[in-house]
């Protein structure tokens, strides 16, 4: 089984062209998976839906949420998918397995107060902390993933049209938008900061870190929470919460729904449907205090 893990993940790497988080998520279920048919001497080619519900049983005794089980099955179909189509295999029982109920939990965002309180915080009188400011502000003005990131070169931003260009999900290229503001956050850094930081080294990517090289996505997860330590919010804020307070505002400001999915790069509508609650709060609020028939 080893063996086609292994290629496997090159398949998820060179085909899809799935970020290293991903792979590495996606490879690590399918390799607990292994270690299970390993224990109870299984043919891992004729796993049937006993043998499935066998392994959610193992599973119990991890005390894991629905969401994490869904993601293991669903790492787990994938797996066979690939095994199916490499003809290794005629059929994948993962297929007729349903994936636990998973309780839909509203996405964290930031009120338009927290966003400026978030970017009023940052010191921007060093080399970092214009960098870190861009960082921030390209992620909110574009809800860019934190993969498309940290893996933004200078030659994908057209600074006349302002778009950038990004590689997201299965290697589908899309176009993101950003504002006057951004644009003089990257003006800022790319007139001194940049090259400060660089030193002596080259790069292509948008982002280097103190050592001259890039920045990648860890890097950008510790510059938020540098930033929000001097922050009391009452939430919990990650790089992802900027991803949702930008679906949640453009929506709240009249945007419509597949545009967001487009700007966000959700293959399904129902993705980002789930944004639509949020919003709803917001438009009853609205109602409450403005129609007529209401404020009698």
């Amino acid at each position: 089984m080893k063996s086609y893990i292994d290629s496997y993940k090159e398949y998820l790497d060179k085909e899809l062209g799935y970020s290293q988080k991903t792979i590495n998520s996606y490879i690590g279920d399918v390799e607990q998976f292994s270690q299970f048919v390993d224990k109870y001497k299984l043919n891992f080619i004729k796993i049937d839906k006993d043998h499935v519900r066998d392994y959610l049983k193992f599973l119990d005794e991890f005390k894991l949420t629905n969401k994490s089980i869904a993601r293991k099955l669903s790492s787990l179909r994938g797996f066979y998918n690939y095994l199916r189509e490499i003809k290794v295999i005629d059929d994948n029982v993962f297929n007729y397995i349903s994936n636990p109920k998973i309780d839909k939990k509203l996405p964290n965002f930031l009120s338009n107060q927290e966003v400026d309180e978030l970017f009023e915080s940052i010191d921007v009188s060093t080399d970092l902390g214009v960098r870190n400011r861009l960082l921030l502000e390209l992620i909110y003005s574009t809800g860019m993933r934190l993969s498309e990131c940290a893996s933004v070169k200078v030659n994908d931003i057209n600074m006349h049209e302002r778009t950038i260009k990004v590689m997201g999900k299965g290697s589908k290229e899309r176009i993101l938008y950003y504002g006057s503001v951004a644009q003089e956050c990257l003006d800022n850094y790319l007139n001194g900061p940049r090259d400060n930081l660089l030193g002596k080294k080259n790069s292509d990517y948008l982002f280097i870190n103190h050592f001259g090289d890039k920045l990648h996505e860890e890097g950008i997860e510790n510059v938020l929470k540098d930033v929000i330590k001097k922050i009391a919010f009452k939430h919990k804020i990650s790089i992802h919460s900027l991803r949702h307070t930008f679906a949640t505002h453009l929506l709240n400001n009249g945007a419509d729904i597949r545009t967001v999915q487009e700007l966000l790069g959700h293959e399904s509508l129902a993705t980002t449907e789930i944004y639509t609650h949020v919003t709803n709060e917001r438009i009853r609020e609205v109602y409450l205090k403005t129609h007529p028939r209401n404020k009698k």
